[in-house]
């Protein structure tokens, strides 16, 4: 998979255009939730960069998602359909489709103006210090999976 740079503007815009081009209606090539459901579950990681909203898992279980989880992630290999996710990413309620839109579409702006330098070395909710790099894979594979899941 080729990992396009989210912390450019050029490829933010194409990531905020196909978010655009989703409707109320628009329904899923695979998986089970909604297009508002989905879009939540996105702000998701975002959430974890700027906000406290979701408790950091305790040392012990931070190792085991790190040994587990890590380069799944942050590795250009796709995520693949139906996979499992992790709990604090089920959204499970109905969401507002023009709110988690335009709130989803908030966190990838302020992401890409904050740029690389601000996420080298940035310390992951789950992974440890992670590069710049790793961040950019990390949000760009996760949007573009979800987006493809969408047909955007």
């Amino acid at each position: 998979m080729k990992i396009k740079n989210i912390f450019s503007l050029e490829v933010t815009d194409q990531i905020i255009a196909r978010i655009l081009s989703l409707q109320p209606t628009t329904t899923p090539q695979w998986g089970t939730m909604n297009v508002s459901q989905m879009l939540a579950h996105c702000s998701v990681a975002y959430e974890m960069v700027y906000t406290d909203m979701h408790p950091k898992p305790n040392p012990f279980v931070k190792f085991i998602i790190k040994l587990v989880a890590k380069k799944a992630v942050v590795s250009d290999k796709p995520f693949s359909k139906n996979g499992r996710t992790a709990p604090q990413f089920l959204i499970v309620n109905e969401r507002d489709f023009e709110k988690e839109k335009q709130r989803l579409i908030s966190y990838i702006r302020k992401t890409q103006e904050l740029g690389a330098d601000f996420f080298e070395n940035k310390e992951s909710h789950s992974f440890g210090k992670l590069s710049s790099k790793e961040w950019n894979t990390m949000f760009y594979k996760h949007m573009d999976h979800h987006l493809r899941q969408f047909g955007v």
